[in-house]
C-alpha cells in the first residue's frame, strides 16, 4: 500500500530541457483514495559546476520515505546521465540502488539491493529519472508517441508512452492547460495503468498523475506550487 504511493511519487517529473535546462522546484500533494492517507513530494533540478545538473527527489508518507538523486549532463541537446542513486526506506525491507555511467568504458556499474550491477552501456540509455525528461522534451516538440531504453535496477526495460490530448487541469496554483499522456504496457504482462499531465505552459512540469494499480487501488498527485526558472507557476483563476 505505502510502497504503491510512494513508487506514484516517484513518477514526479521536471520541465522541458530545451537548449539549456532551467532551474526548477516544485511541491506535490498525493493521495489513496481507498485509505485517508497522505504524501508529499519535492523535487528540483540545480546546476552544477562543469556543465552539470542534478535532480533531487524527496517523497514521504507516515513512517515511510524515498529518496531519488540523479547527475547528468547534456551533449548536443542529449541526456547523458553520469549518476543515479535511490534508497527507500520504512517500508519493511529497505531498498538501495547505485548506478554508474562510465561512458569512456561503456559499461554502467553499480549494486541493486547489495548485488552487484555490470552492464553494457549504449548511447540513448537513461535512468529512472532522466527518462522524465526526455518524455517531457519529446512531448513538446509535438510527437505523439515514445520510447525510452531505461535501466531498471538490474535490468534494461523499454519504457512506451503516448500522448492522449490537452486537458485543463485545475490545482492549487489554478488552472493550468496540459497535455495528458499514458504510459502504454502490454495488458497481457499487466493491468496497470498510469496517466500524467504536463503543463504546457511551464515547462512542461507535471501538474498531475493518476495511478490505478493491478489490485484496482488508486493513487492521485496534484501539484501544490512550484517555480520554474525562478518564476511562480500560476494558472488561470475562475
Amino acid at each position: 500500500m505505502r510502497r504503491a504511493l510512494l513508487f506514484a511519487l516517484s513518477l514526479v517529473s521536471l520541465p522541458l530541457l530545451a537548449a539549456e535546462p532551467k532551474p526548477f522546484s516544485a511541491s506535490y500533494t498525493a493521495d489513496w483514495k481507498q485509505v485517508p492517507i497522505s504524501g508529499s513530494a519535492e523535487r528540483s533540478l540545480t546546476a552544477l559546476d562543469n556543465g552539470r545538473w542534478q535532480l533531487d527527489f524527496e517523497a514521504s508518507m507516515l513512517v515511510a520515505s524515498l529518496s531519488e538523486t540523479s547527475t547528468f549532463r547534456l551533449e548536443n541537446g542529449a541526456l547523458v546521465p553520469l549518476t543515479y542513486r535511490f534508497e527507500r526506506s520504512g517500508l519493511g525491507k529497505g531498498k538501495e540502488i547505485e548506478h554508474d555511467f562510465d561512458w569512456t568504458a561503456k559499461q554502467v556499474i553499480g549494486s541493486d539491493r547489495g548485488k552487484p550491477v555490470r552492464l553494457s552501456l549504449n548511447r540513448g540509455l537513461l535512468d529512472k529519472s532522466t527518462y522524465q525528461l526526455a518524455l517531457q522534451q519529446d512531448v513538446a516538440t509535438g510527437k505523439k508517441s515514445m520510447s525510452y531504453q531505461v535501466i531498471d535496477g538490474d535490468e534494461i526495460e523499454t519504457y512506451d508512452f503516448r500522448v492522449l490530448g490537452e486537458e485543463v487541469v485545475r490545482t492549487k496554483a489554478g488552472l493550468i492547460d496540459a497535455y495528458k499522456v499514458e504510459r502504454v504496457r502490454d495488458p497481457t504482462q499487466s493491468s496497470r495503468k498510469t496517466i500524467l499531465w504536463f503543463a504546457k505552459d511551464w515547462g512542461n512540469l507535471l501538474v498531475r498523475l493518476h495511478q490505478v494499480e493491478t489490485d484496482g487501488k488508486e493513487y492521485q498527485i496534484m501539484l501544490e506550487s512550484g517555480t520554474v526558472d525562478g518564476k511562480p507557476v500560476e494558472g488561470r483563476r475562475d
